[in-house]
């Protein structure tokens, strides 16, 4: 073979092929893999939301309930404020999210591997997740897009949708959206609603520490709210402070001086829950569609809360020796039927049920103003004269407890001391049981009354609100009121009309005026005196039932009604608790303070 000059050597020729191979691998390898990649995109793109703009907000329709004086009482539903732009913001707003959430935001691209970095090596040394390597515009892809479960598929769709986000949206714009759309607990999405709700200002005038807690909720929202947990939301806004410090957006000068101001507004009475839930409870029927509601409710914050303290004050002294464990209030204007005050119980957090409103217990001599309605109607006098002696009906005589008998005494004293065979008899003159009931029920009164002589003493079921609006015409004239506790509403800024009754004609003025100088002289010199108030005409009745079970007071001062009972939930008997004493002294407690 001859050797010439111009062939490579052997060695220099196995290396071009081999680097021939190598670059037909690197092709293909380039190939497949980029046919991988973009099948695997593929994989996780095929059923990513519409991204042709940003979705509008889906929610349930808001229901704001005011107090009487403009306080906020309850929210329903989800809240939503003005739609706030970036220039009319305090600056402190979105430099606190920044600082607590993201950083980096105005220098990453919708995905920030060292922001990542800087979470993974601090998980790492904490032994726990302590930062999150998220940025605003991924959850912001999150919130618009997808749903809060965790799994790889969730977050690869977020990075690219993130990655859209920030090619679609300037950086401004992207934090405009976020602001307005954050969910940041009680209900509230975005920055305005939660600081009408949570500081009762718009977002555009919140404090720096008001910012500093806004900022704060989207990492725990439900937990880190004030309505939720003061003293956490508190701590959570200290953190982004200290935040805002490390990041130059204030001094430590400027964070200890808010620290100093911190403080929430007190947050709408818990035990007002009951009112709210009662005066919300038919709330689709009244106000059929959706569209947000603002309701201005009959409940005095003043008065019920002095409701909520006498009674709790009741409650833990004298009440807890005498065996006393619940109690319910009612407080409403007799002209119209509108509720001031409701307390259903001791502990609205504790338990819900409303003893005002649902509990059907006896109301024991409460329900004697009824039958002595019936009796005037019938022709009888308040000075008329009627037997106290003994009694014995089928079996049955009605006891007098520790009344010592006279022979005969007024129809108005019998009443006032609340003697029982005294209001046996008075109620067959009225015309028995059935005319009693007509008569209750024509007030107002709903309830399973017996056809029997017991009637007399109470032995029905009735709910505590129902037998104080049923006294409202002993106040009022003769006028039967419904009671309710909506006073006004709107919808997006337009007035609703409210569905209400009338007050309807149910018993004479003259019948009605004589009933309450009975009802003034049980509490002038009968068994309701612990509810009288000097120089006052405080009119009212007492009730006990047997074993002393129940204990009620229902009083009149002025132009309101404030009924109160007394008990146990399981029917536990009291130590010698009746109307007279400890529901009588809580009557004027409440109005001593409250009117």
């Amino acid at each position: 073979m001859l050797w010439r000059e111009d062939m490579p050597p052997a060695s220099t020729a196995r290396a071009r092929r081999r680097g021939r191979r190598w670059l037909g691998w690197l092709v293909q390898g380039l190939v497949f893999g980029g046919l991988g990649l973009f099948a695997l995109l593929l994989f996780f793109a095929w059923d990513l939301p519409r991204v042709d703009g940003v979705p509008q907000a889906t929610r349930r329709p808001s229901v704001t309930l005011l107090a009487a004086d403009g306080t906020l009482l309850a929210t329903q539903g989800d809240l939503y404020g003005e739609t706030v732009r970036l220039r009319d913001l305090p600056p402190a707003l979105p430099a606190a999210l920044m600082a607590v959430e993201d950083r980096r935001f105005r220098h990453h691209w919708g995905l920030d591997p060292i922001g990542l970095a800087r979470a993974a090596v601090a998980n790492w040394r904490a032994g726990e997740v302590v930062q999150g390597g998220s940025t605003l515009t991924q959850q912001l892809a999150k919130n618009l897009f997808l749903t809060a479960e965790r799994t790889t598929r969730r977050k690869v769709q977020e990075a690219l949708l993130a990655l859209w986000l920030e090619h679609r949206f300037s950086k401004d714009q992207l934090l405009e959206i976020y602001l307005n759309r954050v969910y940041l607990g009680a209900g509230a999405y975005g920055v305005d609603a939660a600081a009408r709700l949570f500081f009762g200002v718009p977002a555009r005038r919140v404090t720096l520490w008001q910012a500093a807690m806004l900022a704060g909720l989207p990492k725990a929202p439900s937990r880190l709210n004030p309505r939720a947990s003061p003293d956490l939301a508190v701590a959570r806004a200290a953190e982004v402070l200290e935040a805002m410090v490390a990041t130059g957006a204030i001094t430590t000068a400027q964070m200890e001086a808010e620290l100093g101001r911190m403080r929430l507004p007190p947050p709408p009475s818990r035990q007002a829950g009951w009112f709210a839930d009662w005066a919300l409870e038919d709330l689709a029927e009244t106000f059929p569609g959706n569209a947000d509601l603002v309701l201005r409710a009959t409940l005095n914050p003043r008065l019920q809360a002095v409701v909520e303290a006498r009674l709790e004050a009741l409650l833990a002294g004298p009440g807890a020796r005498a065996g006393v464990t619940q109690g319910a209030v009612v407080a409403l204007e007799a002209g119209s039927g509108a509720v001031r005050a409701m307390a259903g119980g001791r502990d609205f957090r504790a338990s819900q049920f409303n003893r005002a409103t649902s509990a059907r217990r006896q109301p024991g001599s409460a329900f004697k103003p009824f039958v002595f309605l019936a009796a005037l109607e019938a022709g009888m006098r308040p000075e008329e004269d009627v037997p106290d002696g003994p009694l014995t009906l089928g079996g049955w005589s009605p006891g007098n407890g520790t009344w010592r008998m006279r022979g005969e005494i007024s129809m108005e004293e019998a009443l006032a001391q609340s003697v029982n065979t005294a209001a046996v008899r008075v109620l067959y003159r009225a015309g028995g049981p059935r005319a009693a009931a007509a008569a209750a029920r024509r007030l107002g009164l709903d309830g399973r009354f017996p056809n029997d002589a017991s009637l007399a003493l109470g032995t029905g079921e009735v709910t505590l609100l129902d037998l104080t609006a049923a006294y409202a015409p002993f106040a009022n004239g003769g006028l039967r009121v419904t009671p309710f506790g909506i006073a006004g509403a709107s919808a997006t800024g337009a007035a609703l009309p409210v569905p209400r009754a009338a007050p309807q004609r149910a018993a004479a003025p003259e019948d009605a005026a004589a009933m309450r100088r009975m009802l003034e002289a049980v509490v002038a010199r009968g068994t309701g005196r612990a509810a009288a108030l000097p120089g006052r005409g405080v009119a009212g009745k007492t009730g006990t039932t047997q074993d002393f079970r129940d204990a009620w007071f229902v009083g009149i001062l002025g132009n309101t009604v404030i009924g109160i009972w007394l008990g146990n939930d399981d029917g536990r008997p009291m130590d010698d608790v009746r109307g007279g004493t400890l529901p009588a002294r809580l009557f004027r407690d409440i109005a001593e303070a409250g009117l």
